[in-house]
């Protein structure tokens, strides 16, 4: 019979020396498959995660990637159990709410990076085409945001009324626009540049002001305002 300590998983070790250096030098210390097997953790306590957490990162790309990929695709990967696309999703979870606090009770026009990093981990990794609306009172702060519609890969349909409509029961005097491209480019076409133009006719007529449209992607977001388009 082998004695106690070698009966240890060799893993055991691994795991506090990975919680000690995140303890002293934070995620900037640890490359994109330790930071995820620090996630994986919770969900296969008593397995070594690390082959599984390198096959997540190979086949997505990065840390961020692989949190923001659909459950479905996770699922994919040899060892990912519905507990660790759970996981993964809880992480992508917080990391969208902690990013939306950030705007909460300040003017969104003040806070633009903090809008764009909300935006872009909301949005930009989405595999449909997703229509948001920024609500916001007199102070230009946030009052909510919300998904009002969500399509294809390349299309998702926009109904201007009752964009204002519900501007008008939440109480908002000003809006933003949001949707995201799929392949990436957030280059604004032309079916973008019309919807937004029908948009910001049908707010004019109630005193509504639409500050920007912005397409987020994973390569960069277009403002409307900043290339002339609005």
């Amino acid at each position: 019979m082998k004695p106690a300590e070698e009966l240890v998983p060799h893993f055991h070790g691994h795991r506090e020396r990975l919680r000690e250096r995140f303890a002293a030098g934070g995620a900037d210390a640890m490359p994109d498959y330790e930071l995820l097997e620090l996630v994986l953790f919770a969900a296969i306590p008593r397995k070594d995660v690390k082959p599984l957490a390198k096959a997540l990162i190979a086949r997505f790309g990065s840390f961020a990637e692989a949190i923001a990929a659909p459950r479905e695709r996770i699922l994919e990967i040899d060892g990912a159990t519905q507990s660790v696309a759970t996981q993964m999703k809880i992480i992508e979870a917080a990391a969208l709410r902690l990013s939306k606090t950030k705007l909460l009770g300040k003017p969104a026009l003040t806070s633009w990076a903090a809008l764009l990093d909300y935006c872009a981990a909301a949005m930009a990794r989405s595999q449909r085409e997703e229509f948001r609306v920024l609500f916001l009172d007199r102070k230009n702060s946030l009052i909510t945001d919300e998904v009002q519609s969500t399509g294809t890969i390349d299309h998702t349909p926009v109904y201007p009324r009752e964009i204002v409509k519900r501007a008008l029961e939440v109480g908002a005097t000003a809006i933003i626009l949001v949707h995201n491209h799929p392949s990436g480019d957030p280059t604004p076409s032309k079916a973008d540049i019309a919807m937004t133009r029908e948009v910001v006719d049908a707010a004019k007529a109630l005193r509504i002001v639409v500050h920007d449209h912005l397409i987020v992607g994973r390569s960069g977001t277009a403002s409307f305002k900043a290339l002339g388009l609005l």
